[in-house]
């Protein structure tokens, strides 16, 4: 990190700092935040952090959680003063403002320095720090890294090792991901010795469901899984009048596009889900498939290698027909990368 001490000087005083993360923030994103929330308010600094959207119920047990400030209409002003307030705004786990919905164009036009941490690919050059590393694990994993950059492994509470360890777990998938170094199990033994509870963390994150979550997983395995072996991809279209059946909350369809990507011969794996005027697309693959770059050429998306995202505004049925019409070029630009 070659602005190194340019942060340190600028953190050599108390400041006011605002923390932020992309939409619907999963475990990475919120244990990453919560993290530096705890390490800078302990060395004097005011901090807020501030999320674009609300993110699932089994991410509150976070240490801190109660002091987050979830962007919304009602809270909009009391964003927009946090913001254009803050003397550093730390950009985490995501590499462009459009990520951040409509704290956007607030975070880019504030007056605060700027510091991006973050493993995404092709970053925006808006900050004015970065620590970004697109073969890290996880945004923890580098949050870990900046604070013994910064200070040293006794200020990390156990609170803050558990937020870590939660990101990293998750985005590793359970350690099962490629991206699973030597160095993030280091990182993982280290917050162990910290006092994290590995058992407990997991359990809070994979085994708090609602019964109106399971019995949509059942619903989805059961009736909207569609499998084409010829081209070796699984999808999954969800409508808005399933997702008003089943009173789905924000988290409770994550993970289920790994189910179709388990189905022996599947290669890429996509949920297409009609949800707040808008269709949102999660797509997974293994090997060399990038659907990443698939994401960003036909989605507005992005993300990395084998796991991104997308939107489109065709409607359900007709980003369906296109991401169908679109699979025998994804197949052709796979062989092509591999010859």
């Amino acid at each position: 990190m070659k602005e190194l001490n340019a942060l340190k000087a600028l953190l050599a005083t108390p400041k006011k700092i605002v923390i932020t993360t992309h939409a619907n923030p999963d475990a990475d994103a919120l244990g990453s935040s919560l993290g530096l929330y705890h390490f800078l308010k302990n060395r004097g600094h005011e901090v807020k952090v501030v999320t674009p959207t609300a993110y699932p119920q089994f991410l509150h047990w976070m240490e801190g959680n109660e002091e987050v400030v979830v962007y919304s209409k009602e809270k909009k002003d009391q964003a927009q003063q946090l913001v254009a307030n803050a003397e550093l705004i730390c950009c985490l786990d995501f590499s462009g403002l459009k990520r951040i919905k409509d704290l956007g164009p607030m975070v880019g036009s504030a007056a605060g320095k700027k510091l991006l941490v973050d493993h995404h690919l092709n970053p925006e050059e808006f900050a004015d720090y970065a620590l970004w590393d697109k073969t890290a694990a996880a945004t923890a994993e580098l949050i870990y890294d900046l604070i013994l950059l910064l200070g040293d492994q006794s200020e990390i509470t156990v609170g803050m090792a558990e937020a870590l360890y939660a990101g990293i777990m998750t985005d590793t998938g359970s350690f099962r991901h490629n991206s699973t170094s030597a160095k993030i199990h280091r990182t993982v033994a280290e917050l162990m010795d910290i006092g994290v509870d590995v058992n407990k963390v997991s359990r809070l994150i994979y085994d708090t469901n609602s019964l109106n979550r399971l019995r949509f997983i059942g619903y989805a395995l059961m009736e909207k899984l569609m499998v084409d072996q010829e081209n070796r991809v699984a999808y999954f279209v969800i409508n808005a009048e399933e997702h008003q059946r089943f009173h789905l909350k924000s988290g409770d369809t994550e993970g289920l596009v790994n189910y179709a990507l388990s189905i022996q011969g599947i290669e890429i794996a996509a949920i297409i889900m009609e949800r707040d005027e808008e269709v949102k697309m999660s797509f997974r693959s293994v090997g060399d498939h990038a659907v990443n770059d698939f994401a960003a050429e036909h989605f507005s998306g992005g993300g990395h290698k084998n796991a991104a995202g997308g939107i489109s505004d065709l409607g359900l049925e007709a980003t369906v027909e296109k991401f169908k019409s679109l699979i025998p070029e994804l197949q052709q630009n796979h062989k092509e990368a591999i010859k």
